[in-house]
């Protein structure tokens, strides 16, 4: 399989300065005007704060059971969302924007709750294997561009020395190109800078879902939150150990949903839409939070649990495990 390296900007396409410029120009709203500077650069990735933005939104879902693992690509994510799946495992939705690594993977099929976390980022693509039927038609009715299979043949491939399921992988840079339609990167309502005053020091934190774990360990020497899956490290094949910059555990309401797998087990429906507790850990410490996304249309802002003020993110990759809210 091709090996997954830093991408470039194609030559021929317009800078994301002029993108933005031009959508102001024509009075495109204010939601596409915050995403300039959200942590105070107007050249900023409204998701990560780095100095690379992108063009366009890929979402990916990616298999997160022990036969799936170590994936591919997920270092080169500008957000890493984990989300509950049957049987209490989790799986991965990677959003890709500022860095198209050559493959992502494995890739698995979609939830019905996936549509609600990706309409704050407008219509992006959303590459997955497939999805059952009866979900089939919600899904094409959504603001999503859709690259599966089915539409992109060309954009996957199997990996001969795993087992299907586990075994289908993403061609992400054909992707982003199949992808044009799809948009740019927006403000979701992350805001980064310095660490915020107070916190509580700390080493490590771990998510329980009902059949699987996360835990994230600070690494002073490298500034990142070390990521560790049901006991074990969780690496990037090929490119070392996952650790991500900031950390959110974010509570949320985890109900059934319409739908079930083959063996019967309900499918669990994440809600992302309304407010709750959170957990931020960044630079060695947690922070008490709230989170609130009052419409499916609009970002998630994140505030200090005491004052209300914005919570700022370091700069870099955002992992956020959506938790099944406490009581």
């Amino acid at each position: 399989m091709e090996e997954s390296t830093r991408s470039e900007q194609p030559a021929h396409r317009v800078p994301r300065r002029a993108v933005l410029r031009t959508a102001l120009a024509a009075g495109t709203g204010g939601f596409l005007a915050a995403a300039c500077g959200p942590g105070g650069d107007d050249d900023a990735s409204p998701f990560t704060g780095e100095r690379r933005t992108g063009e366009h939104v890929l979402a990916v879902k990616v298999d997160n059971v022990a036969a799936a693992r170590p994936q591919t690509g997920l270092q080169h994510a500008d957000i890493v969302y984990t989300e509950q799946v049957e049987a209490g495992l989790s799986r991965i939705v990677a959003v890709f924007a500022s860095d198209i690594p050559a493959t992502v993977g494995p890739v698995r099929s979609a939830r019905e709750s996936d549509i609600e976390l990706l309409r704050q980022f407008d219509r992006p693509a959303l590459a997955f294997s497939g999805v059952q039927g009866k979900l089939l038609p919600t899904l094409e009715a959504a603001p999503v561009l859709l690259l599966s299979p089915g539409e992109l043949s060309d954009g996957y491939e199997r990996d001969p020395g795993r087992r299907a399921p586990h075994n289908l992988y993403l061609k992400a840079r054909r992707a982003e190109r199949a992808a044009d339609d799809a948009s740019a990167p927006r403000d979701i309502g992350f805001r980064f800078g310095a660490a915020p005053k107070g916190g509580r020091a700390t080493d490590q934190e771990t998510v329980r879902y009902p059949a699987a774990r996360t835990t994230f360990t600070w690494s002073a020497d490298r500034r990142r939150w070390l990521v560790a899956m049901d006991g074990a490290p969780a690496r990037s094949r090929g490119e070392g150990r996952l650790a991500p910059a900031t950390v959110v555990i974010q509570y949320v309401t985890v109900r059934s949903s319409r739908f079930h797998d083959s063996s019967g087990s309900v499918t669990p429906y994440t809600e992302t839409v309304g407010s709750g507790d959170a957990l931020v850990l960044r630079d060695g410490k947690e922070y008490e939070a709230r989170w609130s996304r009052p419409s499916a249309n609009g970002g998630t802002t994140f505030t200090e649990a005491e004052g209300g003020r914005r919570l700022r993110f370091a700069r870099g990759q955002v992992w956020i495990a959506l938790v099944e809210r406490k009581g």
